[in-house]
């Protein structure tokens, strides 16, 4: 096999973000549920003997060093293999919108060359790799819908019922070291228990991070309004500037502002690539709702 092509690397939803401290190296303590959702860049992979890396755009245009071209090259430093490859991506997630699109995208890179190199790397090897790249990328190698503790490396898989979500992305997006540098972000939520979430799956808690991406970027705001027209109740996810609201019935998709990025996604029970590495370690999932 010389080739990949239509590897898909899914979104997430935050369905809560709680921060309940700081440690003292400046890195936030948070709990959240992180959902797979349908909305999906999509990447090909081509094989290259002369042993570089390098990345196409077929879409929106990403910068030169983003974190696909990073994990290749991470992944490649790691096993000295001699191959190259040629990435090309038709982006689709929006960019600083909380859903993880650029770490889906170096999750999936890793998974794809691993086969593509044949290297054979279990899961924790990768995600060891994945790791120095961004906090969310072991949670979109892992492939399953988590509970997420600490700094994000403590991670308990999760079943949840299948959901429909209405996600709007607002024209502007927010940057992360912003917003958690805030002298005004809430770092001291109470830790909730898995079966406090149980008991609601999807109205449960609140974004943290909420209140400050509102305050920075009106267009939050603007989004969320827009849904309360709907009869949505929403909230941000991750970092933002997306918000998103669960439909609970059938839902005509309303054709927002201009600015707007609206879609109707449906929640994904599993990543699509997983078991494109093995682990042992990633038994006994814990279960909402009855699933």
């Amino acid at each position: 096999m010389k080739m990949f092509y239509d590897i898909a690397a899914p979104a997430k939803l935050n369905l809560f973000l709680h921060i309940t401290g700081r440690r003292s190296d400046g890195y936030h303590l948070l709990q959240s549920v992180f959902m797979l959702i349908d909305w999906c860049d999509t990447l090909h992979f081509d094989l290259r003997a002369d042993g570089k890396i390098s990345r196409e755009d077929l879409g929106t245009p990403l910068p030169v060093d983003d974190l696909i071209v990073r994990a290749a090259r991470a992944l490649k430093a790691a096993s000295s293999s001699p191959f190259g490859v040629h990435i090309g991506i038709e982006k689709r997630i929006p960019t600083q919108a909380g859903m993880g699109g650029g770490s889906s995208d170096a999750a999936s890179t890793l998974l794809a060359l691993n086969r593509l190199w044949k290297l054979d790397y279990c899961l924790e090897k990768l995600t060891q790799i994945g790791f120095q790249l961004g906090a969310d990328v072991p949670f979109f190698l892992a492939g399953h819908n988590a509970w997420v503790e600490g700094i994000g490396e403590k991670m308990s898989p999760v079943a949840l019922p299948a959901a429909r979500f209405l996600v709007v992305k607002p024209a502007e997006g927010l940057e992360t070291r912003l917003i958690f540098s805030d002298p005004c972000l809430k770092r001291n939520s109470e830790t909730a228990i898995i079966s406090g979430f149980a008991a609601d799956a999807f109205g449960f808690g609140r974004n943290d991070l909420q209140s400050v991406a509102q305050r920075l970027c009106p267009g939050v705001t603007q989004a969320l309004e827009w849904l309360a027209l709907h009869g949505l109740s929403g909230r941000m996810t991750g970092s933002g500037s997306a918000v998103f609201a669960q439909v609970l019935q059938e839902f005509d998709l309303p054709g927002g502002p201009s600015a707007f990025q609206v879609r109707l996604c449906n929640s994904l029970a599993v990543h699509p690539l997983v078991g494109w590495a093995s682990s042992d370690s990633l038994s006994g999932k814990l279960s909402v709702g009855g699933v």
